[in-house]
């Protein structure tokens, strides 16, 4: 699912197997399909949310919104990318994609006025320096449009997260904070024009939860909005593929969609609007 099958000897022939390659997330998308017996001739806005997947452009994708079938896909809209600071450091240090969303909504962090902000009092100061320099330079930053990287980010942003041992698990107690609330408002994301790609701005959504947690709120409130307004999101990109190719299936794959508080209220919000969903039951 990485991106490419080996090619390899086909039984007793000799023969050289054929080289296929899938790309990360348009495997993801196909897994849902198959798993429900689609016959592909027609296709699905497939939805597919996880860490990290290598993208078609080169660069590191994860918040993804297709039109797919079997054979290809269209990537018709994706969360909006940042900077990932050092690769891996990143992703065992989720202040540093903290500070990098907000590097990227465009909040000083380094003013005093934000030195209360959980991620940045996590940052040791000599690291927060060179964190701005390579976020100004662009110095080992490649580009990500990851959702997992976003759950990241917010989840140090509340002080709920700032160090992380294993994959997913800023993610997760995020996800086990926002269990605390029921009936959050969204936070904003909205869905922005691209270069002919919708863009779920992510900048929208970093501010408004900056503005939550300098005036106070729980980080249990900041949670169940995060969640809130990830999913209004996604239904708002599917709204649109759904206005200009009348395409109304729904698949949702990816690590993320293993939140179940992410997973029940994008499912019913879309199953509000219409949409017949998919989601994994028997596969991973």
């Amino acid at each position: 699912a990485d991106g490419e099958s080996v090619a390899g000897s086909s039984a007793g022939s000799g023969e050289p197997l054929p080289l296929v390659r899938v790309q990360h997330h348009h495997a993801h998308v196909a897994a849902v399909m198959a798993e429900h017996g689609l016959d592909g001739s027609a296709p699905v806005i497939g939805v597919a949310f996880d860490g990290t997947g290598y993208g078609t452009d080169g660069t590191v994708w994860g918040g993804e919104v297709l039109l797919a079938d079997y054979d290809g896909f269209q990537r018709v809209a994706h969360l909006s990318p940042v900077p990932l600071p050092g690769g891996d450091a990143a992703v065992h240090r989720p202040y540093r994609m903290a500070l990098a969303h907000l590097h990227a909504a465009g909040v000083a962090w380094a003013e005093p006025a934000y030195a209360r902000l959980p991620c940045v009092a996590a940052c040791p100061a000599a690291e927060r320096r060179v964190l701005a320099r390579q976020l100004d330079t662009g110095l080992a930053c490649v580009p990500t449009s990851s959702a997992g990287r976003l759950f990241d980010a917010v989840a140090s942003l509340a002080g709920i997260c700032h160090e992380a041992d294993f994959e997913a698990q800023a993610a997760m107690a995020l996800e086990a904070t926002a269990v605390l609330v029921d009936g959050a408002e969204p936070y904003p994301l909205p869905l922005r024009d691209g270069q002919g790609v919708g863009m779920l701005d992510c900048s929208t959504l970093i501010r408004a939860v900056t503005a939550d947690v300098l005036g106070g709120t729980d980080p249990t409130v900041v949670a169940a909005r995060f969640h809130a307004g990830l999913a209004t999101g996604i239904v708002g990109a599917a709204l649109r593929v759904r206005d200009g190719t009348g395409t109304d299936v729904v698949a949702l794959s990816g690590g993320v969609f293993c939140n179940a508080v992410l997973l029940h209220l994008t499912t019913a919000l879309l199953e509000g609007e219409g949409f017949t969903v998919l989601r994994h039951r028997k596969v991973p």
